[in-house]
């Protein structure tokens, strides 16, 4: 797998996208500095989902930057994206593993034994939070914290990207626990301009690791 450049993550949210679809939302996204981009819609059609994606695929593809397909492994396939994120409750890993072969997995843990486990299986980057309570997802877990987020950084050997709640006035404190980078949904796609909202977070990350933070 190549490196992975994890340090500004969007996944793509039509019902907070004040009417944007997801192409303008991803494409807004990638203007301000995105570098990776998640595909997240469980409402539409297996078939849509699959038009959609090989849109966002193209995007994403032209300037270079990741696309992740959330939960469908056979969408992820069919558009040819660069890998897939899995939940608590998606197949796990290993499984996924067989099917993908080198492509990106990525798995949502909210704790060490989570993380770990998902290490085990073979996940490329850990999906780690909700570090602060966050509206988005409706069935989120209680928030784990930075201490929580911290701990996991530490227990695992491969990346973590944290989500859930972070925003342009605790990010510095998120990057602080040592996370390669940060997952947004709320802070960038309900903004109203969504390439400067993308824009401020990643002169906060580039600032903060300039400063010799190191990064997994």
């Amino acid at each position: 797998m190549a490196s992975l450049d994890l340090r500004l993550y969007v996944i793509t949210d039509r019902k907070i996208s004040g009417g944007r679809s997801h192409e303008e939302i991803a494409a807004a996204a990638i203007e301000g500095g995105a570098t990776v981009v998640q595909f997240r819609d469980k409402e539409l059609s297996g078939r849509k989902q699959v038009e959609t994606a090989l849109r966002l695929r193209d995007i994403a593809r032209a300037s270079g930057v990741t696309f992740i397909v959330n939960d469908r492994v056979d969408v992820a396939l069919l558009s040819d994206a660069d890998g897939v994120h899995l939940g608590q409750d998606d197949i796990p890993a290993s499984m996924a593993r067989k099917i993908m072969g080198n492509k990106i997995i990525g798995v949502s843990a909210s704790t060490v034994e989570e993380a770990l486990l998902a290490q085990q299986q073979g996940a490329d980057y850990l999906g780690v939070g909700p570090v602060f309570p966050t509206g988005s997802k409706a069935d989120a877990a209680p928030p784990i914290g930075l201490t929580g987020l911290a701990e996991i950084v530490r227990s695992v050997d491969i990346p973590v990207v944290a989500i859930g709640g972070i925003s342009q006035e605790n990010l510095v404190d998120v990057l602080e626990t040592g996370v390669s980078g940060v997952a947004v949904i709320s802070a960038v796609v309900a903004a109203s301009d969504i390439t400067q909202a993308a824009r401020n977070l990643r002169a906060v990350i580039d600032a903060h690791s300039s400063y010799g933070t190191t990064h997994r």
